[in-house]
């Protein structure tokens, strides 16, 4: 089998830095990639195969939507003047017509490849036995991957034609392909889901949107939160509980593929990594009980973007939803605050032989933070994200990664990172992250073996002390 590497660098590490890693796979698992314009270009191998690159697709409204076709006798995968006028998820039906020129209504560029099949009818676009690897289309909103099978014949719009559904290795084939692209901020659709949410991103070309746009780097998305949290029955009005800070991410999509000399690949990889960084405060007398932890979600995310891997659009879809969580005993008022900055990846490797084996490593480091205690009790909050990431609408990685505080205190002490204190009583602030998932049936869209089951990430939970000691009045 081919053999793909791939190299990941992590933000370094300080003394509070901590590096973690569960379940490593030897499958491919990818090489350092940089956006930069689609192409098709490819180096041949010994094999007769093609290393083809993997590039983001700008998401650009005026690019018209184009297909890539493979005729039938054999040949590899081609950009063609087509394109998907529509498709019907119900029956499988698509029409093929001529792609529309470039206009502010067009919709992003998409593309097919095909396997050898039968002749197409005269003056027919595809011939049954084409795959068709589309950008999102009218009726496929996650993209499309579909196999040909049957030409209905002409419509007014084009050519109809019934498809059935197929996998990636049906359009790259024998073919290998490495990179890691980072997701245009910009393409997210943010769903606020509590008032107090605010978006704000920064893209290459000095586009930047929102109240933080000009202070981000590029490519990062931020959004800030500013709302009230529900307080504990019986607390005084001065105890009001909130939540306020900001999640700051600059995602990348991670893909490889082997086509391997059999029918299946020989080696695949699907995942998610990228910068995060976190700055919040949660103040008041916070309505969860210890053992209950309170999950708040206070916004949802979605983008589809597409890489370009040779002439082939791949459809990644992402999913994020972004929380509070928060265990109190009730008895305490809190001023927590807490400022991460790390990295993360997480995702499913494929190798011949061995079958699918999941990935999730994290580095993250903290900053001075403050964590103070009116009343003797415990506190323990996270500001997290639950990310699903999959390919033409099939979810095939999930994972929850939730950087918290842990904070205890007796007697009313103080607990405070910097070391001082205002009352008599033992204090403790620990540091630490949670991360969690699974990999899902979606996967097996690359042409693999399906799963029998989910495949758990496994929970990795790692803590460190941050700040203790006894104060004194």
């Amino acid at each position: 089998m081919r053999t793909l590497t791939r190299r990941l660098l992590l933000p370094g590490m300080t003394t509070l830095a901590l590096a973690a890693t569960a379940c490593s796979t030897a499958a491919p698992t990818g090489a350092t990639g940089t956006a930069s314009a689609p192409t098709a270009a490819a180096a041949r191998t010994d094999d007769g195969a093609r290393e083809l690159d993997v590039n983001a697709v700008p998401q650009e409204p005026a690019a018209p939507t184009a297909l890539a076709r493979t005729r039938a006798d054999g040949g590899r995968p081609e950009k063609a003047p087509l394109q998907v006028a529509s498709y019907d998820r119900a029956s499988g039906r698509a029409v093929i017509s001529k792609a529309a020129p470039a206009s502010p209504a067009s919709r992003a560029p998409s593309a097919s490849a095909s396997s050898p099949g039968r002749s197409a009818a005269p003056d027919a676009p595809v011939a049954v036995g084409d795959v068709i690897a589309s950008a999102p289309v009218p009726g496929a909103p996650d993209g499309l991957l579909a196999k040909v099978t049957e030409v209905v014949g002409k419509t007014g719009r084009g050519t109809e034609v019934k498809t059935a559904s197929t996998t990636l290795a049906a359009a790259l084939g024998n073919d290998t392909a490495d990179g890691k692209v980072p997701v245009d901020p910009a393409a997210f659709r943010v769903e606020p889901l509590m008032k107090g949410v605010t978006v704000s991103w920064a893209k290459p070309g000095g586009v930047r949107s929102g109240p933080h746009g000009a202070q981000l780097p590029l490519g990062n998305l931020r959004l800030d939160v500013d709302a009230a949290v529900d307080t504990a029955e019986g607390a005084p009005a001065s105890a009001g509980a909130s939540v306020s800070g900001f999640v700051q991410l600059a995602p990348e999509v991670e893909f490889s593929y082997d086509g391997g000399p059999g029918a299946a690949p020989g080696g695949a990889f699907l995942g998610m990594s990228g910068d995060w960084s976190s700055q919040w405060e949660l103040a008041g007398r916070a309505a969860a009980s210890t053992g209950t932890p309170r999950r708040i979600p206070f916004a949802r995310l979605h983008s589809d973007p597409v890489i370009q891997v040779g002439p082939v659009p791949v459809v990644v879809n992402l999913d994020l939803t972004c929380y509070v969580q928060v265990e109190a005993d009730g008895r305490v008022t809190l001023d927590v605050r807490q400022d991460v900055k790390g990295g993360f990846r997480v995702g499913g490797g494929y190798a011949a032989g061995r079958g699918w084996t999941p990935v999730s490593t994290s580095t993250v480091r903290s900053t001075p933070v403050k964590a103070e205690v009116s009343a003797a009790g415990k506190v323990r909050a996270a500001v997290g994200a639950e990310a699903s990431v999959g390919l033409y609408g099939a979810v095939g990685v999930t994972a929850d990664f939730a950087p918290y505080l842990r904070g205890e205190a007796d007697a009313g002490a103080t607990a405070s990172g910097d070391g001082k204190a205002a009352a008599a009583g033992s204090w403790a602030v620990h540091g630490g992250f949670d991360l969690s998932g699974r990999l899902r049936f979606g996967l097996s869209l690359f042409g693999t073996p399906a799963f029998a089951h989910d495949v758990p990430l496994g929970s990795l939970n790692r803590e460190w002390p941050l700040a203790r000691g006894r104060a004194t009045s």
